[in-house]
C-alpha cells in the first residue's frame, strides 16, 4: 500500500500526467477510451489527446445492462453481478487499446472511469423529502485497477452530490479549464442520451460559469429507432428527414414538470422513457402516428427543449457562440433545427482542438488530474458547480 501512496504523491508533483479517460454513455454503444497527456491543473490545464478509440459493446452486453437500466424494479442480483463484470470488461478493453497503441501499462499514470450509469434520481425527480439527490454508476474501479495494474479513479458523481449538487452535469469543470476563451462567450452543448450545456463567460470569471441538463438529447430518438426500425440510432437524421413533425404530439411531449423546474437541473431516461412517449401519444390522441413522423417529432422535441433552455438561461445576452458535441452533433436534422431556433450557426467542438466523440472521456481525465494535482477552484455560491475534487481512488494492489 505504501508504494501506491508514494506513487500518488509523486504524481501530484509531476509536471505532466498520462491519464486514460473512460466514458460509457446511456446509449450503450461502446466504451470511449482517450489516452491524454495533461500538464498543469485548473485554468492552467493543458491537455493533448494522444490516442482515442471507441470499442463497441456486444449486443449481449447491451442487453444485460438494459435489464436493469433506468428501471424502478429490477433483478437485484443482475445489478450486483454487473458491477464487477463491467469493471473487468472495461479493464480488458483498456489493455486491448494499449496493446494496439504499443504502450505498456506502466507508462500510464492514472485511469479515470466514469462507469455505466444505471439510475439517476435527483430529489426533484424522486420527490421524497427525507432522501437526498442520488445517482448510481457501476463498473467497479478496484476491478479496473487490479486488471490493468494502473491506479484508477472512479465514482466521480458522488462527491458532487455530497457537496450539494445533483451528480451532473460534470462536464462543466473540464469545459471551463480547457475551452474558456477570453472575450468570447461560449455555450458548449453536449447531446448524448440527455442533452446539457455549459456557459463559459468571455470574462473568464469562474463564478459566472453555468451548467444544466436541458432534457432529452438522443435517448428517445434512439429508443424508437430500435423499436420501430431495428436500428440503434437515426443515422444522419434520415428517419427524421423522411417524416413530418406532429405538433399536437410535440406539445404533449413538452408538457412535463421537468421543463418548468428552475435551473440548474438534471434528468435521465428514468423520466424520458419509452413509456413517457407512449403516454404522451395517448394523451394527445395520436395513436395512429407514423413511425417516421414520431422520429421527426422526437427530434424536434430535443431541438426545441435544448434551444428554449439556452434562450432562458442567456436571457438578453445574445453574444455567444455554440459548440456541439456528442452523438447528436452527427445528426444534421437535429443540428439544423437547433441552429434555426437559436438563429445562429452551430459549430463543432472539434474546432477547439478536441474531437467531439472523445470529449466526455477527456473531461473525466481532467477530473482525475484535478483530484491528484489540482487546487480548489471557486465557482461562486450557486447550485450545480461545487468547487470540490471528485473520484474515489483504487490501487492495483
Amino acid at each position: 500500500m505504501k508504494e501506491h501512496v508514494e506513487k500518488l504523491y509523486a504524481l501530484s508533483g509531476k509536471p505532466s500526467r498520462r491519464i486514460i479517460g473512460l466514458m460509457s454513455g446511456t446509449s450503450l454503444d461502446g466504451l470511449d477510451v482517450a489516452l491524454c497527456l495533461a500538464e498543469g491543473s485548473g485554468p492552467e490545464t493543458r491537455l493533448r489527446v494522444e490516442y482515442f478509440k471507441t470499442l463497441p459493446y456486444e449486443q449481449d452486453f447491451r442487453n444485460a445492462v438494459r435489464e436493469i437500466f433506468a428501471k424502478r424494479q429490477i433483478d437485484f442480483q443482475q445489478l450486483v453481478l454487473l458491477n464487477p463484470f463491467i469493471g473487468l470488461r472495461h479493464g480488458q478493453m483498456i489493455l486491448e487499446c494499449l496493446a494496439e497503441w504499443g504502450i505498456n501499462a506502466s507508462e500510464v499514470d492514472l485511469i479515470a472511469s466514469h462507469g455505466q450509469t444505471v439510475f439517476h434520481a435527483p430529489r426533484k425527480q424522486h420527490g421524497i423529502a427525507a432522501f437526498p439527490n442520488a445517482t448510481l454508476q457501476i463498473g467497479d474501479g478496484d476491478h479496473i485497477a487490479v486488471r490493468t495494474g494502473i491506479i484508477t479513479l472512479s465514482d466521480f458523481r458522488q462527491k458532487h452530490i455530497a457537496a450539494g449538487g445533483e451528480g451532473a452535469p460534470l462536464a462543466v469543470y473540464g469545459d471551463y479549464f480547457l475551452f474558456s476563451q477570453k472575450d468570447e462567450n461560449r455555450i458548449l452543448l453536449n447531446m448524448g442520451g440527455i442533452a446539457n450545456f455549459t456557459f463559459l463567460p468571455g470574462s473568464l470569471d469562474a463564478s459566472s460559469v453555468f451548467t444544466t441538463d436541458t432534457g432529452p438529447g438522443n435517448t428517445l430518438i434512439d429508443a424508437f429507432a430500435r423499436l420501430h426500425f431495428g436500428k440503434p440510432f437515426d443515422e444522419n437524421g434520415s428517419m427524421a428527414a423522411s417524416g413530418r413533425v406532429n405538433k399536437t404530439l410535440l406539445n404533449a411531449l413538452k408538457d412535463a414538470p421537468f421543463f418548468g423546474q428552475p435551473f440548474p437541473k438534471t434528468t435521465g431516461p428514468e423520466v424520458f422513457s419509452v413509456d413517457y412517449v407512449k403516454n404522451a401519444i395517448q394523451l394527445a390522441g395520436q395513436d395512429a402516428v407514423e413511425p417516421k413522423d414520431l422520429i421527426a417529432t422526437l427530434t424536434q422535441f430535443s431541438a426545441e427543449t435544448i434551444s428554449e433552455a439556452i434562450h432562458n438561461a442567456m436571457g438578453e445576452n445574445k453574444a455567444f457562440e455554440v459548440y456541439a458535441s456528442g452523438g447528436g452533433a452527427h445528426n444534421p436534422v437535429l443540428m439544423g433545427a437547433i441552429g434555426r431556433l437559436l438563429g445562429r450557426n452551430i459549430r463543432l467542438i472539434d474546432e477547439l482542438g478536441v474531437a467531439g466523440d472523445a470529449k466526455e472521456a477527456v473531461l473525466f481525465a481532467v477530473l482525475a488530474n484535478e483530484a491528484v494535482a489540482g487546487e480548489a477552484v471557486y465557482f461562486g455560491e450557486k447550485k450545480g458547480v461545487p468547487g470540490v475534487s471528485m473520484g474515489k481512488i483504487s490501487f492495483p494492489g
